[in-house]
């Protein structure tokens, strides 16, 4: 991306017609610009009836300018927007002229690239707001705008702030060891670590389902021919989706459909049945459906409970993935749709009848981490989870070094480096290539 001595125009509104269309211009030249754009500059903040004009003075549109002097704007830079009737054409115009004056198109995400940089967001916030832009669900959209509000940067600078406490604490006792003994058994020191470790559980918890309610959870479908697996897509999803007969082998690629649980975007997998000798075609579909596994959040393995045979499913299941066992067809073979055995974690359905079918959604999302917890949730992203789990990794390996070997020293390293990996997650530690990755997911004019 460009130097923030540039200034940018692009497109804030999406790409087609509309009933009204904006185009935002921000940096250092956007006083500059104004004269030849719309005449003169509006009062701040206040909605102005222009006329849009070309570079050379040729009218485009009759429209309204906001002005945004910095550093009172979302970009920390004077920021002019100007709302035009929406035709692609006209907006078109409106940026050519921007760029005659000597702005420049924006890239994708340097709107908000720009608001990071000027610290008017931080990472966690600038990422919720592609999130917010592509949620899936309602509750999904509600999480996202709590991110943006700040409430998962919040949590993460209080923890961070308790770990701050935590390093000044320890480095003060290594710089007086005579007084080591009584720092090692300081009751205040046992505390703090302990609430900071619940600190993490409760984050990373948060995190995990915030990760879930961005990015969806992904179920596949697994288990012999006719088990039942498309019925039971079908079912759950409420559509017809999979084609269900009774010869084995119908379904031979994956299919996928996307179904609401509560606010939680479950994407369900259909695959082939997996069995021996199968034909060419089959064959391929199975392979398909062990490579879904792999990369599947969790697996619905669906045995026939009035099949007598054994499921040789078992040894293709990958060992890493959660998995629930369900028993199909329970109506037939004379178990109780719904019941369930805690030992093995089998749960007794039926595809055909729906019975039981309502335990299974609360063991998906249960599976998923999920919580319909209403106003309390936040969006996360899965480098999120990660550096959580990382700092969690280290701030665990400082307190066992400390309960291990009294190792004050290496405590005080691993909270440095927890505090670190934290710092990657705002944006407070971070690299040029990560920053030009996240933001070039997001949208242009955006």
């Amino acid at each position: 991306m460009g130097a923030l001595t540039d200034t940018i125009v692009a497109a804030a509104t999406p790409p087609g017609a509309g009933g009204v269309g904006i185009v935002r211009i921000s940096g250092p030249g956007v006083r500059e610009f104004a004269p030849s754009l719309i005449g003169s500059l509006p009062p701040p903040r206040v909605a102005s009836l222009r006329v849009l004009s070309a570079a050379d003075g040729t009218g485009i549109d009759h429209g309204i300018a906001l002005y945004f002097p910095q550093p009172a704007s979302f970009t920390g830079e004077d920021v002019l927007e100007l709302h035009a009737h929406g035709g692609p054409i006209v907006l078109a115009m409106i940026i050519e002229a921007a760029i005659a004056l000597g702005a420049r198109r924006a890239e994708p995400g340097e709107f908000s690239k720009r608001a990071f940089l000027n610290d008017k967001l931080d990472l966690v916030q600038a990422e919720a707001i592609a999130d917010l832009i592509a949620s899936g669900t309602r509750q999904a959209a509600r999480a996202a705008l709590r991110t943006l509000s700040g409430e998962f940067s919040q949590a993460l600078g209080l923890l961070a702030a308790n770990l701050t406490k935590l390093r000044v604490h320890v480095e003060a006792a290594i710089d007086f060891p005579e007084e080591e003994i009584d720092f090692l058994n300081d009751r205040s020191l046992l505390a703090r670590i302990e609430a900071c470790s619940v600190e993490f559980e409760n984050l990373l918890r948060g995190a995990s389902a915030g990760r879930v309610l961005r990015d969806g959870f992904q179920l596949v479908i697994v288990g012999k021919p006719n088990a039942g697996k498309s019925s039971l897509m079908n079912r759950l999803s409420g559509t017809d989706t999979a084609i269900v007969t009774g010869i084995a082998g119908t379904t031979r690629d994956i299919l996928r459909e996307t179904v609401n649980l509560d606010g939680l975007s479950v994407e369900l997998v259909d695959t082939a049945g997996l069995r021996e000798d199968p034909g060419v075609v089959e064959k391929e579909g199975i392979r398909r459906a062990r490579e879904a596994m792999l990369q599947a959040d969790a697996v619905l393995w669906l045995q026939d409970a009035t099949d007598s045979q054994p499921d040789p499913t078992a040894a293709d299941l990958p060992g890493d993935v959660p998995v629930l066992v369900l028993r199909n067809k329970s109506d037939l073979a004379g178990f109780a749709p719904g019941d369930s055995d805690s030992v093995n974690d089998v749960l007794c359905i039926s595809a055909l009848t729906g019975e039981g079918l309502d335990e299974l959604r609360e063991r998906i999302k249960q599976l998923a981490g999920y919580r319909h917890e209403g106003e309390g949730a936040f969006t996360a992203r899965q480098r999120h989870v990660e550096a959580l789990q990382l700092a969690a990794a280290h701030f665990a390996a400082g307190r066992a070094a400390l309960t291990d070997t009294h190792a004050g020293e290496l405590l005080a390293e691993e909270l440095r480096l927890a505090q670190r990996a934290l710092g990657e997650i705002t944006g407070e530690m971070s690299s040029d290539e990560l920053l030009g990755r996240i933001f070039s997911e997001f949208c242009i004019g955006k």
